[in-house]
């Protein structure tokens, strides 16, 4: 007896996002690789392998990432139309790219074909919202299939439903998060991977977070609660990116230094690198108080870690107090970044503008104080941005407080509410301002003059100031979206928007396209000739300023930092919850 064959098409799209000007955000090399998509690919080839639609049937399972593929409409619907049946999963997408979703899923729906949307903004409408959100709904309205929570062990019964043409309206899995050890493992052909900026792929080590920052989504779409891969897991990641020439990672954990397999993870990767000599390195992303947890920072370097990005966000501790981030103490904010540097290890630090109490001239007072006192590689700036699925947004919207309703905007490089005390133009003004202001020569020289005394490649340090600096100055992204040549595809354009005729929109991309490279390069060959400086020193190595001293008994009452009325708030709080501690103890004795 013949069994028919049948086929399965599954088109798993990691979508962008527009420009100011309606195009999408894509490049020839993007910056960071999409862990989302790397996690349901590794999912979806496990359901084929284990034939869950009956041995009858195979699958044909593609990944694009729009940030470095164009995704062609016309060209997935005909394939999907060729199969037996098939599905599009729009993943990962972040509120900023839902209307870019809605554009890519519109003609599909009107070809018949079945798409489905998941990723932190469905997850976190329905968390903190209850899925009450204009978007959420045209998307229901146009049939789209919404998935919320996480598809481990939940994407067979997608593609199930998909399979036996019953999709349903919304697969709702935010009280049930799922373990994920032994899960099939993040993974990406290096096909893929050849289109980052660094050959740079990714991963989630562990997911969760314990802390309450009131600005984030993650504990309200991953939970509080430490879920993690085993080390066999990481293991098998990396062996596997190996295999096919792909060394460089990406640890996309909100904090691994809360991951509770830490070490087990390092001491096999140490082991890895050690004793077997294979050679691969990570970026990680951690707390400020990473630094206290015995061994972390010289298993990180040990193990692989070369960049570590730190959620420092502000120095003032009364907007640490405003968004909750209390786990952020400023006096432990030097300890912490010298010992990274002692480690060789370059430092990236997020920071928030936009808290309550800031003006602009605060701004720019806090700014120097970074500059000055402490030892950051590089500073990125935010805008103080009610994401939804934060508990902010979801203070502003219960309130009736009014805040942007173009979703677009929320990729925290738009202004999207109102402030209490700086104006619209005031305040976008000063975040333009502060890139400006951090970025200046002098400072890049400093920094660079920090690296060399640290044993950090003054090269790597040269090229990671020219992309930030230049990202929103020459690109007008966020250096986390800003990748390699930028691509625009003319009929890409925001559903609404008018597509420019090909007499006038080629020669205006391609003069574009020039006058922006030779700005790239104008500024690499500013920011080059202090590199050159600095390694031309022949003291290089006894460079010393303030932010480089080691930490005192002293740094209260030497360090600008902690002379504001907030900070000397903060200390004397600090020293009445220590003698607080000292008086147990010593009742307790």
């Amino acid at each position: 007896m013949t069994t028919t064959a049948h086929t399965f098409c599954l088109y798993l799209v990691k979508p962008s996002h527009y420009d100011d000007d309606g195009y999408v955000i894509s490049w020839k090399l993007s910056p960071i690789p999409s862990n989302s998509l790397a996690c349901v690919y590794g999912l979806a080839v496990d359901l084929a392998e284990r034939q869950v639609l009956g041995a009858e049937w195979t699958f044909d399972i593609a990944a694009l990432d729009e940030t470095n593929t164009d995704v062609d409409i016309g060209a997935i619907a005909a394939r999907i139309e060729a199969a037996d049946a098939g599905l599009v999963m729009l993943i990962g997408v972040q509120s900023n790219q839902f209307p870019r979703a809605i554009d890519i899923a519109r003609p599909l729906r009107a070809r018949g074909i079945e798409v489905a949307i998941g990723g932190f903004h469905v997850s976190g409408v329905i968390s903190m919202l209850g899925g009450e959100d204009r978007d959420f709904h045209q998307a229901q309205e146009m049939g789209i299939s919404l998935f919320a929570g996480e598809a481990e062990g939940r994407l067979e019964e997608v593609v199930r439903d998909a399979a036996s043409d019953r999709l349903k309206p919304l697969y709702n899995y935010m009280n049930d998060l799922p373990g994920i050890e032994e899960a099939p493992v993040p993974f990406v052909p290096a096909g893929h991977v050849a289109r980052t900026a660094y050959n740079l792929t990714s991963f989630d080590a562990g997911r969760g977070c314990p802390y309450q920052c009131s600005f984030c989504t993650i504990i309200n779409v991953q939970g509080r609660k430490s879920r993690r891969r085993s080390p066999d897991d990481i293991e098998k990641i990396v062996r596997l990116n190996l295999s096919q020439g792909v060394s460089r990672f990406f640890i996309t954990d909100d904090n691994f230094a809360r991951n509770k397999d830490w070490e087990p993870i390092m001491d096999r990767l140490i082991h890895m690198r050690e004793v077997e000599g294979l050679k691969f390195n990570f970026i990680i992303q951690v707390d400020t108080l990473c630094h206290r947890i015995p061994n972390f920072i010289e298993k990180c370097a040990r193990a692989g870690v070369k960049r570590v990005f730190i959620g420092l966000e502000n120095v003032n501790p009364a907007n640490l107090k405003d968004a909750k981030k209390r786990q952020n103490k400023i006096t432990e904010y030097r300890r912490m970044l010298l010992a990274w540097k002692q480690w060789h290890v370059i430092t990236y630090a997020g920071y928030i503008l936009g808290f309550p109490t800031d003006t602009p001239e605060r701004i720019m007072h806090d700014i120097d104080v970074v500059k000055e006192e402490l030892p950051v590689d590089i500073l990125e700036f935010f805008f103080l941005t009610p994401l939804p699925g934060s508990e902010d947004h979801q203070r502003l919207f219960r309130a009736g407080v009014g805040m942007d309703p173009d979703l677009n905007k929320y990729d925290l490089n738009h202004y999207t509410t109102g402030h209490a005390l700086m104006a619209r133009e005031d305040y976008e003004e000063v975040y333009r301002k502060a890139w400006d202001r951090y970025y200046s020569l002098d400072h890049v020289e400093r920094i660079m003059r920090r690296a060399a005394i640290s044993g950090i490649s003054t090269a790597n340090v040269l090229l990671l100031c020219v992309w930030f600096m230049g990202a929103l100055k020459i690109e007008g992204v966020h250096p986390l979206e800003v990748g390699w040549i930028r691509r625009k595809a003319r009929l890409n354009r925001r559903h609404g928007m008018k597509i420019e005729p090909a007499w006038l929109f080629y020669p205006k991309y391609y003069a574009e396209l020039g006058w922006k490279l030779s700005r790239w390069a104008a500024l690499y060959l500013r920011f080059a000739m202090r590199q050159r400086k600095v390694e031309k020193d022949p003291n290089k190595h006894a460079y010393m300023d303030k932010a480089m001293t080691p930490v005192t008994d002293h740094d209260e009452d030497d360090f600008e930092m902690f002379k504001t009325q907030d900070a000397l708030a903060y200390l004397e709080q600090e020293k009445r919850i220590e003698r607080a501690k000292h008086g147990e103890v010593a009742a307790a004795e």
